[in-house]
This record gives structure tokens, C-alpha cells and sequence, in this order.
């Protein structure tokens, strides 16, 4: 009872993101169909704001696909140079002129396959902020951290290093998306009491950056193998405030069952 009085008073403070990322997955033609499927049954949505993070190619579609639904568009990366001989690359500004509201910064998967580091992380959250976008910061640790004991450690370099420089002001358009890396893709989940453990830790850095007033307003996902089963207990979490999703993303019933998780009073 005193879990549900704290979570309800915490949606006062800050919003209750369900950000759906599809990776490189669906072309244009599966983009629509998802879209009709998902505003069949899309619930009203009494607590939560609905993200789909698409691939950038298919941005433009999924726009006009749900422009008529309660479902904001997010991007899964950009660069943070504003133009220039950057070939493949996408500046934030390109990413706003399309229509585009949220966008995923540092996902485990850029970091370990395309080698994004800290500081490239933290120029791309600026130049995402300047251009007015609300970036998902992921942080998370892989297995091998986590069994070493330094998860604490490294989750709270990963935010003081994505936050350098931003201002308090500019702090409320950021979500921090916590992702265990052995939790992402393999089915393996943390328990609820290890997920709200990382996230009030990162609440915690933020109370000591920014203070406790800015803390509280900041939105914290949990965004390793969400799903329908686990997400009633995982967004009881007085500290977890949404969910960046992977697979059950791809899937309408799914998805809309984990936003009805986060509806709940």
C-alpha cells in the first residue's frame, strides 16, 4: 500500500515513458501494419506517454503511420555534428525537421559494437538537446561487471559522464534508460529488487549532481527483457518510470500490454 501511495505521488513529478526500440527490425510496409494494429487496441493512455524508437529509414513512415494515435516517434541513434562529410550519419537537426520527438543515445549495442564511448555519448546528448529532442541515455553493465561488484561504479561514471555540462533546466528533457547488457536479448531478466536497486542508484547520483528537487523529476526506464510477464512488478518500482523495449515491442498485443502495466493505479 505505501509502494503504491509513493508511486502515485511520484507521477506528479515526472512522466511515465514506454519506449518501444525496434532495432533493425520492420521495413516500411510492417512499419503501417504495426501502426493499424497498434491503434486497434491502444488503450487510453492515463499515466504513460507511448514511444515507437524506429530505424531512421523508416522515420518519415512511422510518422504519418501513427500521426492520427497517442504514439511519439524516437530515433535509435544520431551524430552530434550539426553537417558536414560525415557519410551515413544523421545530425539532430535532420532527425527534429522530420518530426521526430525522442532519441536513443549510448545503447549498449552502439557502444559495444560500433565502439561508442562516453564523451562521444555526452557530445550527442547536447547536440540532441540544442536541437530540442528528449534523449534516452542507456547505461548499463554486462555480466562480467556485475560479478566483479563494480556495477554501482560504473553505472554512476556512465551518468556523470553522459550528464557533463548539462545544465538543470536542460536535465528534465533526459530519460536515463537502465539496460543490464546480459539482460538484453537473452531472455534473462533482473529481478525487480536488482532493477529498482540500479535505478534509485542512478536517482541517487542525480540527487548528488543536480540535487533533489531535479532528481525527482528525471524519468528512469528499466530496459533489459521487458515483457508482458515482468512488467506489472518490474513498473510497481517506485523508482523505475517506464520501460525501453526491445522485443515485445515488435509485437502490438505485447507492447500494449506492458503500456496497460504502466496505465495501472
Amino acid at each position: 500500500m505505501l509502494e503504491e501511495l509513493e508511486k502515485t505521488m511520484n507521477r506528479r513529478y515526472r512522466k511515465t515513458v514506454i519506449a518501444g526500440n525496434w532495432k533493425m527490425n520492420k521495413n516500411a510496409v510492417e512499419t503501417k501494419k504495426f501502426a493499424e494494429e497498434l491503434k486497434a487496441i491502444m488503450p487510453k493512455t492515463k499515466w504513460c506517454e507511448v514511444v515507437v524508437c524506429v530505424p531512421a529509414v523508416n522515420i518519415s513512415t512511422a510518422i504519418r503511420a501513427f500521426k492520427d494515435a497517442r504514439v511519439s516517434i524516437g530515433a535509435q541513434n544520431m551524430y552530434y555534428e550539426p553537417s558536414g562529410a560525415f557519410t551515413g550519419e544523421v545530425s539532430a537537426d535532420m532527425l527534429k525537421s522530420l518530426g521526430v520527438k525522442y532519441v536513443i543515445l549510448g545503447h549498449s549495442e552502439r557502444r559495444q559494437l560500433f565502439g561508442e564511448t562516453d564523451t562521444a555519448i555526452n557530445k550527442k546528448v547536447h547536440a540532441a538537446l540544442e536541437a530540442g529532442l528528449h534523449p534516452i541515455i542507456c547505461v548499463g553493465e554486462s555480466l562480467e561487471q556485475r560479478e566483479m561488484g563494480v556495477t554501482m561504479e560504473l553505472i554512476a561514471l556512465q551518468v556523470k559522464s553522459a550528464l557533463y555540462g548539462v545544465g538543470a533546466d536542460k536535465l528534465r528533457k533526459c530519460i536515463i534508460a537502465y539496460e543490464p547488457i546480459w539482460a538484453i536479448g537473452t531472455g534473462k531478466t533482473a529481478t525487480a529488487e536488482q532493477a529498482a536497486e540500479v535505478c534509485t542508484a542512478i536517482r541517487t547520483t542525480i540527487r548528488q549532481l543536480y540535487g533533489a528537487r531535479v532528481a525527482r523529476s528525471v524519468t528512469i526506464q528499466y530496459g533489459g527483457s521487458m515483457k508482458p510477464s515482468n512488467a506489472v512488478e518490474l513498473l510497481a518500482q517506485s523508482d523505475i518510470d517506464g520501460g525501453l523495449i526491445g522485443g515485445a515491442a515488435l509485437n502490438a498485443e505485447d507492447f500494449v500490454s506492458i503500456i496497460n502495466a504502466a496505465n495501472q493505479d
